[in-house]
């Protein structure tokens, strides 16, 4: 029997990706684990790995191809024993649509080419997966797992046989493990459908956006070029309506004075070794600004345990570790990488940690587990002399702190006018999760942390 191979899910939010490249051909034999693509996710370039071993019948998607659905059929492989020719003709069925967009043609009518894609046919998903099983997994039947997922699954003792898999052909992934577990047992939800928050105002009219039409009519013909949104510009527009419609944000802003930090930060970096590097001798860590901040937010939210939380519409989520997200911009967009257990690392760590995920950020080399989930974020555009600005939180987070620029400004101490460098920031919180007075007591204790910097080294 032919086994058909779909586009996967290489994310929570996935709904469709580029088929970069085929790591194989027709006639190739493969076997679980081996190599057979590469896709192009809206944040990263992952390699898709093979879960049955075959002979591969028919490529049915080309290299290259854009906006092609998840689950939708990609490649069919012929079983052991099976004429691949047979197979190819049985397994599956024709290929979706291809979705690249058209070139920019400021007179054509190129918004009518973001129509929406053609559907994949309905043989797309094998029978086999569709039909009703405990868990996702027929009685006796192999479990496919990833490794990341089986080792999380066997730290957190849960039974990845009992975990329902939204990988290709039912293969448990880390999203899986992680709602497993969050779930407080091994039956696990797909990762991604959050309940729907219900609407601000149920009883007002829906606003309807203009089309593309409409707004192109407002412009002179031939006084704009139309470039296409790639699908990471796609999936930021998404999640920005998502978050900004759903998230009820109030925002607190505090000024923090950071001369104790940037003599602090000035003699920490005279301090570091030296070690040799392929381009010579260099300091073994130099210590921004921003790695402080990412350190006083994290222990922040230790020390106020209630704000470090997350909302869902059947309970409250506390976490037990501050993982701070942080938005590197990168060509086309942003992304956020997290500090895992940013509260226990030292600032040296989280310096070359940060320098490390920002510039695989920027070549689109970080995996899903290094940009999902995380428990706060933080936005730094002092680089750029902002002063002050607030920052949308990234559900599923609760809070985003939005870090202005250090700057001298005449303050008064004890009745006298004395030159500080001060930095405003803005705390965006959901207000769902952390009450005024809550969000309050986060940015003060940032702020005591930011004055009096010595308290992170200890």
């Amino acid at each position: 029997m032919p086994i058909n191979i779909t586009m996967p899910a290489l994310s929570p939010t996935m709904e469709e990706g580029n088929l970069s490249k085929w790591l194989v051909k027709e006639g190739d034999k493969v076997s679980p684990g081996d190599v057979i693509a590469e896709i192009e996710t809206d944040k990263a370039t992952m390699e898709v790995e093979a879960v049955d071993e075959g002979t591969v019948a028919k490529l049915v998607v080309p290299a290259g191809t854009e906006g092609v659905k998840v689950n939708a059929l990609i490649a069919v492989l012929a079983a052991e024993g099976e004429d691949a020719g047979a197979a190819a003709k049985s397994g599956g069925g024709a290929a979706p649509a291809k979705a690249e967009a058209p070139k920019a043609d400021a007179k054509a009518e190129a918004p009518k080419a973001e129509a929406p894609k053609a559907e994949p046919v309905a043989a797309a998903a094998p029978k086999a997966e569709t039909a009703p099983v405990a868990n996702g997994h027929a009685a006796g039947e192999r479990t496919f797992a990833s490794p990341l997922a089986r080792r999380i699954a066997k730290e957190a003792g849960v039974d990845v046989s009992a975990v329902t898999g939204t990988g290709p052909h039912r293969r448990v992934v880390k999203a899986d493990v992680d709602a497993a577990i969050a779930g407080g047992g091994a039956k696990a939800a797909p990762a991604a459908k959050a309940p729907a928050a219900a609407p601000v105002a149920a009883s007002a009219p829906a606003v309807k956006a203009m089309s593309d039409d409409q707004v192109l009519k407002l412009f002179e013909q031939g006084s704009y070029e139309l470039v296409p949104h790639d699908n990471m510009r796609k999936t930021i527009a998404r999640r920005l309506v998502e978050a900004k419609s759903t998230i009820p944000h109030f925002y607190l802003t505090l000024d923090c004075e950071l001369d104790a930090l940037l003599a602090l930060r000035t003699q920490i970096n005279a301090a570091a070794p030296v070690k040799k590097t392929e381009k010579g001798e260099a300091p073994a860590y130099k210590l921004s600004v921003n790695d402080m901040v990412i350190k006083a937010m994290a222990m922040a939210l230790k020390a106020v345990p209630d704000a470090n939380a997350s909302w869902t519409e059947s309970a409250m989520v506390k976490h037990k570790h501050a993982d701070v997200g942080v938005a590197v911009s990168i060509p086309g967009g942003l992304i956020t990488p997290i500090i895992r257990h940013a509260d226990e690392k030292t600032l040296s760590t989280i310096s070359n940690e940060m320098k490390d995920l920002a510039s695989r950020a920027r070549s689109r080399k970080l995996k899903p587990e290094e940009y999902q989930g995380g428990t706060t974020a933080v936005s730094n555009l002092g680089m750029f002399g902002i002063k002050d600005f607030a920052a949308v939180i990234n559900p599923p987070h609760a809070t985003i702190l939005a870090v202005g620029a250090g700057e001298e400004r005449a303050v008064v101490k004890n009745g006298e006018i004395k030159i500080a460098t001060v930095m405003s920031v803005t705390l965006s919180t959901d207000h769902r999760a952390v009450d005024g007075a809550l969000g309050a007591e986060l940015l003060v204790a940032f702020k005591r942390l930011i004055e009096n910097p010595m308290g992170m080294l200890v």
